[in-house]
């Protein structure tokens, strides 16, 4: 049976994360509210929490989960041959609705899909979700809905497609925006806007003039 808080409540927030922590712990799925969208979570380290994201969801392989983490300190150990170009994108607009596509460390025990050996990584401007990532470390996160149905923007539309697949609710209301974060491949020696989504090119441009944009 899932069990759902309102982050809104003191009581029932210091409740929730603490049930959300120890479900993530266990490689069980929690939905938790960020600056776009709700998403959906699971430990980036439990390979059985990925699978089982990606079968709440209806999602195969073929589209690996992003990561996302509660500090830009914690991709030092997680990626490699990160540029510069790609720590000034970091400090102009994380945490914020930027996820970057970096080589990730090869020694790294995880499994998120079929990655090519890069990750898709981003600090969210949430307080729940980084106070969540801050406790229990960088989470495999989807926008918590089945694909190809939208993606929530309260806590009640990711329950209704979700329900008990779920272990932990966290309810902070309806999310800032529904726009999805613009991605940016960092793994390649331009950068590449893969998705223009809440930055524009002309944003990312001020702080990487060579930014290309897919086609």
């Amino acid at each position: 049976m899932a069990r759902r808080y309102d982050t809104n409540d003191s009581t029932d927030r210091s409740t929730g994360l603490r049930e959300a922590a120890s479900a993530v712990r266990r490689g069980e799925l929690v939905v938790l509210p960020t600056d776009t969208v709700y998403g959906i979570g699971a430990d980036a380290f439990s390979s059985e929490g990925v699978v089982d994201l990606l079968t709440a969801k209806g999602r195969g392989r073929n589209m690996p989960t992003p990561v996302l983490i509660g500090s830009p300190n914690t991709l030092h150990g997680l990626v490699t041959d990160f540029s510069e170009m790609a720590w000034e994108l970091v400090d102009a607009f994380w945490p914020g609705a930027l996820t970057l596509v970096a080589r990730h460390q090869p020694s790294l025990q995880w499994d998120l899909g079929d990655t090519r050996g890069t990750v898709a990584v981003r600090m969210p401007l949430h307080p729940v979700a980084i106070e969540l990532l801050t406790e229990v470390g960088p989470m495999a996160v989807s926008s918590a809905n089945i694909t190809g149905m939208p993606a929530p923007e309260t806590c009640d539309a990711a329950q209704e497609m979700l329900g008990d697949a779920v272990s932990v609710y966290l309810d902070g209301g309806p999310t800032p925006g529904n726009v999805p974060s613009s991605i940016v491949d960092v793994s390649r020696e331009v950068p590449l806007l893969l998705r223009a989504g809440a930055i524009s090119a002309e944003e990312l441009r001020k702080v990487v003039p060579d930014l290309e944009v897919a086609n």
